[in-house]
């Protein structure tokens, strides 16, 4: 299976990335958590989105608050697909960091997920790994299913209780 990468422009973003890795741990998914910032450390960050498909990765999921410029850095550099996660700053409570994600330059695609939105961004990988990975995709409807359960479950008991 191949290996998502993730990457964070700061550490200040972990709790968003910890939601990501969560998921992926439970689905039995390798990943490589990284800090990388698109300002900071470019050569860096250039360089793991040059190598990432040699390296056995499929997809990378890049979070990033304020200017949010990671994601795009990252996709400008591979063609491996790239989950951008906008993260929330302390200015416009990640308005500009949603809007930089997902207004990417005609040819240089990044998919967005929702502001601090770890968890869409890992199912969103997983799907994209699921593409030719049939035991993940069966692992992915189950999921859904147990997710519709609990929704169902949560029904029945507010229906008894009201």
């Amino acid at each position: 299976m191949k290996k998502i990468g993730i990457v964070m422009g700061s550490d200040s973003d972990l709790p968003v990335i910890e939601k990501a890795v969560g998921i992926l741990r439970e689905m039995n998914i390798p990943f490589e958590v990284h800090i990388y910032s698109a300002h900071r450390t470019p050569v860096e960050a250039r360089d793991f989105a040059l190598h990432a498909r040699e390296n056995g990765f499929g997809v990378i999921i890049a979070a990033a608050g304020m200017a949010a410029h990671l994601a795009g850095a990252i996709a400008a550099n591979t063609t491996l697909p790239v989950i951008g996660i906008p993260c929330k700053g302390p200015a416009l409570d990640g308005m500009d960091a949603l809007l930089s994600t997902v207004q990417m330059p005609s040819g240089i695609p990044v998919a967005t997920v929702g502001v601090n939105n770890g968890a869409n961004a890992a199912l969103l990988a997983a799907e994209i790994l699921a593409v030719e990975d049939a035991g993940l995709a069966a692992f992915l409807q189950q999921k859904r299913q147990r997710d519709s359960d609990a929704v169902l479950k949560k029904d029945a008991g507010i229906a008894e209780r009201l």
